[in-house]
Order: C-alpha cells, then sequence, then structure tokens
C-alpha cells in the first residue's frame, strides 16, 4: 500500500509539475562550465553553519555549509562505517581513526590515526594503532580527545574491548588500555576517559603525561541494564555528559571532580505524552545548542524496544528547568528525496504545488539524526540514510530553510567543533 500510494503521488506530482512549470519562465540556465584543476583552500575560522556528514557506502565524511547547502569538502576513511572526527581545540587540525586493507577489501590490515589540515584537508600525519578499531555502525563514542586536545583514544573491539591511546602533539602511539566489560569511548578530563560497562557502571581511565594507564576503576551501577539501559548516544553540556536511556530518562554525568557525580535524572516524555507512546530513538537522537542550554531530542510514537525508530518530531528543553520548549516536526525524508529526483524544488508554481502534494500524500517515516550549531543564530539539521536525506531548519523558530541535495547514497553520523 505504502508503494502505491508513493507511485500515485509521484505520478500526480509530475501531472501538476509538467504543464505549469513549462509554461512559466523559472527553467534554470545551463550551469556554466567547471575549471578543472583548481585547488582551494577553506576559510580560517570555520562557519557557524559547518557539519560533517559520514556516509556509509562512500566511506567518507562530507563538509557541508548547512547555511548555505554547499558542498565544501570531504575525507576519505578507507574501509568501515564509522567516519567520526575529531577536532583540535584551536580548529586548526582534524583527527579520523581510520582502517584500510592492502587489497581494498581484503588482505593486510592497517588501522591509522590521520591528521589532517582543516584548511586543505590535506593529511599531514599518520600514527600506526593496533588493527582492532571498533566500526560499530552508528559511530557514537568510537574515539574522543582529550580536553586538552592532547591524546586520542579509539575503542577497540575483537571482541575484547580496549583503548588505543595516540599522542596527536607528538604524533605516536603510546599504549593499549584494557577495558575488559566496558566499551566506546568518552572524553572526562585533560587525561581522563570514561567507558559504558555491561552492568550499568561507568569505567574511569586515566593516563599520564607520556600517554600510559595511570588509574583505572569502575563506578557503582548508575542505571539498570536489564530494565531500562542508557543508549551510547550521549551528548555533553560544559562538564556533564547527558545520557538517556531507552524509556527517555535522561541522567547527567558531571566529569569535572576527581570521581564521577551523577546527578538526579528526569524524563522526556511524562503524563499524557508516556501514554500516548512519545519515546526517544534514533541513531543520533540527542542534540544541545550549549550557549542557550537547549537539549533537542528525536522523538517517535512507539513501544518498547524501538529506542532505534526514526523520529518524526524533534522536542527542544530547557535544560536548567527540565521543561519542554516546543515541538518540531521532521520533514519527510521521502518526501524531501523525491522533490529533488523529480525536480520539483524551483520557484515554479508547479513545483510548488508537486511539493506540497508530495509532503502531504507521502508517509514519513521519520528522521535518524539531529544536529545543532552552535552560533547565536543555530541550525537544527536531521538527516536519514535511506533515502539520504539532509534538512536544515531554525533551531529555535523550528522553520525550514531548505534540504541540501545530493548528500551522497547513505547519510550517516553528523558532527562539528564544539
Amino acid at each position: 500500500m505504502r508503494t502505491l500510494a508513493l507511485v500515485h503521488a509521484a505520478a500526480a506530482a509530475l501531472a501538476l509539475a509538467a504543464p505549469l512549470g513549462a509554461a512559466s519562465a523559472d527553467t534554470p540556465a545551463p550551469l556554466p562550465t567547471e575549471a578543472l584543476g583548481q585547488v582551494v583552500t577553506l576559510p580560517e575560522q570555520p562557519g557557524p553553519h559547518w557539519v560533517w556528514v559520514s556516509d556509509y557506502v562512500f566511506h567518507r565524511t562530507a563538509l557541508v555549509d548547512a547555511g548555505s547547502g554547499r558542498f565544501l569538502g570531504m575525507l576519505a576513511s578507507g574501509a568501515g562505517f564509522v567516519v567520526t572526527p575529531q577536532f583540535s581545540p584551536d580548529g586548526r587540525e582534524i583527527y579520523l581513526a581510520e582502517t584500510h586493507y592492502a587489497r581494498t577489501t581484503r588482505g593486510a590490515r592497517t588501522d591509522v590515526v590521520s591528521v589532517y589540515d582543516a584548511r586543505t584537508l590535506f593529511p599531514v600525519a599518520e600514527i600506526e594503532i593496533p588493527p582492532k578499531r571498533g566500526d560499530p555502525s552508528s559511530g557514537n563514542a568510537t574515539s574522543a580527545l582529550s580536553d586538552d586536545g592532547r591524546f586520542l583514544a579509539v575503542f577497540n573491539m575483537t571482541p575484547a574491548t580496549s583503548l588505543s591511546i595516540v599522542d596527536v602533539r607528538e604524533r605516536r602511539f603510546t599504549a593499549e588500555i584494557e577495558t575488559p566489560g566496558c566499551s566506546l569511548v568518552y572524553a572526562a578530563g585533560p587525561r581522563r576517559f570514561l567507558s559504558l560497562c555491561g552492568d550499568g557502571s561507568a569505567l574511569v581511565v586515566g593516563v599520564d603525561d607520556a600517554g600510559r594507564e595511570a588509574s583505572k576503576r569502575r563506578t557503582a551501577p548508575f542505571f539498570d541494564p536489564e530494565q531500562d539501559p542508557v543508549t551510547e548516544k550521549a551528548v555533553r553540556a560544559g562538564d556533564e555528559w547527558l545520557f538517556v536511556s531507552f524509556a527517555g530518562v535522561v541522567t547527567p554525568v558531571d566529569v569535572s571532580g576527581p570521581e564521577l557525580r551523577f546527578g538526579s535524572t528526569w524524563r522526556l516524555a511524562e503524563g499524557e505524552d508516556a501514554e500516548a507512546g512519545w519515546r526517544v530513538g534514533g541513531a543520533q537522537l540527542l542534540a544541545l545548542h550549549e550557549a542557550s542550554g537547549t537539549l533537542y531530542a528525536l522523538m517517535h510514537q512507539g513501544g518498547i524496544d524501538t529506542h532505534k525508530q526514526p523520529g518524526t518530531e524533534v522536542w527542544a528543553y530547557d535544560l536548567a528547568q527540565r521543561v519542554r520548549t516546543r515541538r518540531i516536526a521532521v520533514r519527510s525524508p521521502n518526501a524531501v528525496f523525491l522533490r529533488e529526483v523529480l525536480r520539483l524544488d524551483g520557484p515554479g508554481l508547479g513545483a510548488r504545488l508537486a511539493g506540497r502534494l508530495l509532503d502531504a500524500a507521502l508517509p514519513n517515516p521519520g528522521a535518524e539524526r539531529i544536529w545543532v550549531s552552535q552560533d547565536a543564530e543555530p541550525v537544527l539539521v536531521t538527516s536519514s540514510s535511506f533515502p539520504p536525506t539532509l534538512s536544515v531548519m531554525d533551531a529555535r523558530s523550528g522553520a525550514w530553510l531548505r534540504d541540501v541535495k545530493e548528500i551522497g547514497i547513505a547519510a550517516g553520523f553528523l558532527t562539528g567543533p564544539r
């Protein structure tokens, strides 16, 4: 039924767009011939709305200006799903953990941390690490840069778990630290990282000035992995990591002191919203605008264990008050994709009417990922993998601004400098 409805909507859109579009003078002029062999350098300061968008099929991360919709550049990442760059505090370098095979998809494996110049996107250094890098498809928390920008920790899984520590200043691998029963990695200070453990606790790993293990201890459990596990898809607000559970319970984890402190919990959906089945879900389900203290959560209506289901709305919360301030409808990835394929994004009346018909007629499966810029006029970016779409909205009002075209084949993790 969904396929039939999609076909009917597409046919109707074409029928509307063809006669009305042909009668208008809105046909775009041919594009100028592009000069080949140009070498372009990015501005010294990143744009406020620059976002990196990974691609599962192309094995790359692409730099897109969400403010204009322009494609600015990309970094290839070898093999694997995880393409999650880390950024030096001064914004001059990008660190990317990569896996390469001698015969592209087979042969000897080499894992490296590549260092890229943030303006030219050229590689300037390569640091070999143990060929154990974990490659979960979500991309969340697979690497972390210490708060002082000195050490990069890369999560390993063989299936034994560990962290590879790299001194990005001295360009060398320093140590592999075992993390039995604990996975992923989050920055927790200038010389400290944390991982999530299977019993609901956190493992806190400290390194010394040489990048070697200085301490390792587990906290008491702060969530129940049997009754309501937390997802790995956390966001950071200053010295606090905000973890959310499958049921939408938010737990703040303060990493500012010598010991981790777990704050009081609160729920994203309560009362009538909870009774109506509203839950958090998606592959990248939280985003934070730090200056305003606004948390964004990707929400859907579903039952237990639907925490991976895409969201049809983004809910914004005042973190200080822990109250929802607004609800933002997510644009339908199906409609966005077909509008692009059918060229229904022009100013002509036919294109506009056909686009509205698609928006109304097609089912909205929801977005899988969200990201928000950190400037005074933030944009909220929503993304889906299949079909690959990227939509940009005003993060304060929720008003739609634009869709970014030709984002790739299978859009993945969204990230940018803090």
